[in-house]
């Protein structure tokens, strides 16, 4: 996966928008003003930030090499994925799903029930379904 199908996929979430608060190498995702990724550079290699449920982070990160703990980020709640190594892209996408629903899911209920709303739950909560 490279940086444009990636970035593709993150704009293609209900709602997301994308902004560049730490600079021009940095983009920001976020749905209502909460952020879901983070795509940047570590270490050279390209890489996404994304939020994940405390035990499945533990166990992403025991599976894949290239998931380690969230670089400048709550390790116990966000992952640093290497989008340009052995996590497959279909796995990348699962992991970007489950951000999306788990930031979603944190958002007061007035910004949560307009995205079912408009989406519908079965777009909205993808993410929650895979584990």
């Amino acid at each position: 996966m490279d940086k444009q199908e990636l970035i593709t996929y993150l704009r293609e979430k209900p709602e997301a928008t994308e902004d560049f608060p730490f600079g021009p190498d940095v983009d920001v995702f976020k749905v209502k003003d909460k952020m879901f990724a983070l795509v940047s550079s570590y270490q050279g290699r390209l890489s996404i930030n994304l939020k994940s449920d405390p035990q499945d982070a533990i166990e992403l990160r025991d599976i894949f090499d290239d998931v380690i703990p969230g670089y400048h980020m709550h390790k116990r709640h966000w992952n640093t994925v290497f989008v340009d190594g052995a996590v497959p892209e279909g796995e990348i996408q699962r992991q970007i799903d489950c951000s999306y629903a788990l930031v979603v899911k944190g958002l007061v209920k007035m910004k949560k029930d307009a995205l079912v709303l408009a989406y519908g739950e079965s777009v909205v909560y993808q993410g929650l379904r895979c584990k």
